[in-house]
């Protein structure tokens, strides 16, 4: 990773009276996964149009792949892929017509619509028209459709909202094979399981402001805390949990004296996740 895919300097939108997003600046290398979080109202959406060319900044400047987008709109379009969480699909044709029609507008030599509706677990039904397709199915179509022109940059809104666990790790897998063929990936989700797994960085907006960023385990270490769950035997053989907090000058006398006075069942690991991260940081929750 050695280039900027994205550069966003200070960044500003205001609807009106209400400050969407506040001067943000952030940078994502080439090949990253960044996940974007936050909450309802927090100036995700805005950000990325902001970065797609859907909206020019008030404030700020969004360069991608070297081009400025407020100017080079059209031909950052052309690299980038686009996922929203609403589906826009053209419902009276079939899977197969609109990935070909999107490959005719990206002018896309040797268009393989089978192979890509394999990809996203929809092989067999590229005849069917979308009208008949469930919420999954248009989610998993519009993933297919992000990847027509083999972008350089995918933006991804919940690409897994609404599928089946199944389908949800396939779209998964898409993500990271996407990542290893050299794409760069940004990702809005309120999976906060799936942004910690998938994502090399993660940028958490609230009221419009990036208030940290930074890889999970590196914001893990640095606001959350690691301890031990600890089941054990209580009176009338009824389980009860113990908690051992990790990291601490107590903490071997503390797992000494447990292990020696009660009679220990299991024994599990636990870290803050990015939601109690989130909320430590913000006094709110992502949700």
């Amino acid at each position: 990773m050695s280039e900027k895919a994205i550069v966003a300097e200070g960044l500003a939108y205001a609807y009106g009276e209400l400050q969407a997003v506040d001067h943000i600046s952030f940078e994502v290398e080439e090949g990253e996964i960044l996940g974007f979080l936050g909450p309802n109202g927090a100036g995700k959406s805005t950000t990325v149009k902001m970065l797609t060319g859907q909206l020019r900044p008030q404030d700020g400047r969004a360069t991608l792949l070297g081009l400025d987008v407020a100017h080079k709109a059209k031909a950052v379009q052309a690299q980038i892929g686009v996922c929203f969480e609403l589906t826009n699909l053209y419902e009276q044709m079939s899977a197969r017509e609109n990935l070909n029609l999107f490959a005719r507008l990206f002018a896309v030599k040797d268009f393989d619509a089978d192979g890509v509706l394999q990809r996203v677990g929809l092989d067999g039904r590229a005849n069917d028209r979308v009208e008949t397709f469930s919420k999954g199915m248009k989610q998993r179509l519009m993933v297919a459709r992000t990847l027509v022109n083999k972008p350089r940059i995918l933006f991804l809104d919940e690409p897994t909202e609404g599928l089946d666990p199944t389908s949800a790790q396939s779209i998964r897998n898409i993500i990271l094979e996407e990542r290893e063929r050299g794409a760069t990936i940004f990702l809005t989700t309120h999976d906060m399981e799936e942004a910690d797994k998938l994502s090399d960085r993660v940028a958490f907006i609230n009221q419009g402001k990036i208030v940290a960023l930074d890889t999970p385990h590196a914001l893990k270490q640095q606001y959350g805390k690691r301890a031990l769950k600890i089941q054990v035997a209580g009176e009338n053989g009824n389980l009860e949990i113990r908690e051992v907090v990790l990291d601490e000058n107590e903490t071997p006398q503390a797992l000494q004296a447990l292990f020696s006075q009660e009679k220990v069942i299991t024994v599990h690991s636990e870290e803050a996740t990015l939601e109690d991260i989130f909320h430590k940081i913000t006094g709110r929750g992502l949700v």
